[in-house]
């Protein structure tokens, strides 16, 4: 791993981040999948530690770390459990950022501090039954009712949707303007006519909540629309721009783990009296899974330095994406033939990271709209 470019305090979070994940995460995290249980515990040990302030300043009560940091943390805490990234990722990139970056000082005031000590957990209702990709498409509304804004409609794929508190709620305020009418609004999910409707069963990340929530006749202040009417999709963009690196992040973590497994596996297993780490095709498939983990690495730090430098990343952060979730993908896959037949078993945590790691190809922007988004940035650069 090419730590020499991490100053002190980077490399302090990478210990810390993985000390923690290697002793409190990893003995828990084969428990929390077999039986999709919330990590609830570990959370609130991350909260103590700072992982759910990452980045919002200290005067909110925020750790006030830089982006690179925190995508450090995602990948060590993801490479010991995809979930417990997955929860952590979902409260910082998509629920505590666009507050600190879109908010007024007020709604800074009221929500980043309890999000930070992890006394409230938050997520992101964008995607709903009829709309994923296709995000401008969104049928949920808010109506203007003197000072207060009316919200009904369904959202789906919500992560920590039965746990959080407070949620960026995407609703149309103006259906002729398309994308131009959608509004962004920090919601308490306390509020009277919200319900938690169905809750996905996944093939993994099964100790997440993936759950609907449900908007019926929700009245909301106006104060709780973020920057102004028919921002929200910019929001959503930008936001999702900065979560496609932490995905990346968490696509390398589970990666890493994959090939370390791999690793150690090919070296005790022994065929024809010798380890299989000692067969040439074994040691071609270690070679190439550590070759992709490593550039992996190299391009989402390259887009989160960029995102700390105030520097457009729309482009890295997409690359950093693709070229991860499929590494993922491929480095998994790699790991349960290495593993034989053990590699199919729950004996063995491959088959984890092997279900764990797809998802990094769905969510926040599937492959094909990372590609999408690719090929615009750099045909733009041409023009």
């Amino acid at each position: 791993m090419k730590t020499n470019i991490l100053n002190e305090e980077q490399l302090m979070i990478m210990s810390l981040a993985g000390d923690f994940s290697k002793n409190e995460i990893l003995p828990l995290a084969s428990a929390h999948d077999t039986n999709s249980t919330f990590p609830r515990k570990t959370i609130d040990k991350l909260a103590e530690l700072g992982f759910l302030g990452h980045y919002i300043p200290q005067e909110y009560g925020g750790s006030g770390l830089d982006f690179l940091s925190y995508i450090i943390a995602i990948e060590k805490i993801s490479s010991a459990c995809a979930s417990t990234g997955t929860i952590v990722m979902a409260h910082n990139s998509l629920a505590c950022s666009p507050i600190n970056e879109f908010g007024n000082d007020n709604q800074k005031n009221k929500f980043l501090s309890e999000l930070a000590s992890g006394k409230n957990i938050g997520c992101f209702a964008l995607s709903e039954p009829e709309s994923g990709s296709d995000a401008a498409s969104i049928n949920t509304t808010a109506v203007k009712d003197g000072k207060e804004y009316i919200l009904n409609g369904t959202k789906c794929w919500v992560t920590n949707g039965a746990e959080a508190e407070v949620a960026i709620v995407f609703a149309s305020t103006d259906k002729s303007k398309k994308s131009r009418g959608i509004s962004a609004f920090i919601v308490d999910l306390n509020t009277p006519g919200i319900s938690v409707g169905k809750s996905e069963k996944k093939l993994g990340i099964k100790a997440t909540s993936t759950t609907q929530l449900i908007f019926e006749e929700v009245r909301i202040p106006e104060c709780s629309l973020l920057v102004g009417q028919g921002e929200g999709f910019k929001i959503a963009m930008k936001t999702l721009d900065a979560g496609r690196i932490a995905v990346a992040s968490q696509a390398v973590g589970i990666a890493q783990a994959a090939l370390d497994a791999s690793v150690e596996y090919s070296r005790e297993r022994k065929t024809f009296g010798s380890p299989i780490f000692d067969h040439q095709g074994i040691q071609f498939m270690i070679a190439e899974m550590a070759t992709k983990v490593e550039a992996a690495r190299l391009l989402t730090w390259q887009a989160a330095g960029l995102k700390d430098k105030g520097v457009k990343f729309t482009k890295q952060s997409a690359m950093a994406k693709l070229f991860a979730a499929e590494t993922a993908m491929s480095v998994t896959t790699k790991a349960v033939q290495i593993h034989g037949g053990n590699g199919y078993t729950t004996d063995y945590p491959v088959e984890r990271y092997f279900r764990d790691a797809k998802i990094t190809e769905i969510y926040e922007g599937t492959s094909e709209i990372q590609k999408i988004v690719i090929a615009k940035q750099t045909l733009n650069e041409y023009l």
